[in-house]
């Protein structure tokens, strides 16, 4: 089971199936705030689904086709971050995150973010970690920038977020470029 500790209150794990009810319970409670950014909260509607994405995630990580994590503030779960479309060969993978209402702009994506970086560089052997987020999305943007990250470029109407097409931006980190923050 991976688990990361990144302060006395913050730590990052593997989600276990005992987390579906928490898990969709915070996702519940943040479904507006997160809805405009992440496709994915449309597909969690109820406990069963977080159980399913859960069980899912499990089976990415055995298989090392991705690592699904929950951001725990003093053993709660407040938000997740992951790798996913982990590519072995060229040793790149992107990153994606998300934080509840209630827990933003306290300086926790940066925190989680540099030591989850961190993590992906000198243990899993990465060598480029991308991050993709809707040109909107200000908070993400701010967030890959002040982790060092380059927009490198623009995907047009790549993705469909309520029904219509959207673009994408796409920020990339080298691990030669990573500074420990």
């Amino acid at each position: 089971m991976v688990s990361i500790i990144v302060d006395e209150d913050l730590s990052l794990r593997a989600y276990a199936p005992e987390d579906a009810d928490e898990l969709y319970a915070v996702i519940n409670a943040s479904r507006a705030h997160l809805h405009p950014w992440l496709e994915w909260v449309d597909r969690n509607t109820k406990p069963e689904h977080s159980l399913q994405f859960i069980q899912h995630s499990l089976q990415q990580i055995r298989m090392q086709e991705a690592l699904a994590l929950g951001i725990f503030y003093q053993g709660k779960i407040i938000g997740g971050t992951g790798m996913h479309n982990w590519d072995h060969g060229v040793k790149k993978a992107q990153i994606g995150y998300w934080l509840d209402k209630d827990s933003e702009g306290k300086g926790i994506i940066n925190n989680v973010l540099t030591v989850f970086i961190t993590y992906l560089f000198e243990k899993i052997g990465l060598n480029k970690i991308e991050v993709y987020f809707l040109p909107a999305n200000k908070r993400s943007a701010k967030a890959a920038e002040r982790l060092g990250f380059k927009v490198e470029g623009v995907l047009r109407q790549h993705v469909l977020r309520n029904g219509k097409p959207a673009d994408v931006v796409i920020a990339g980190l080298l691990k030669n470029e990573w500074i420990k923050k």
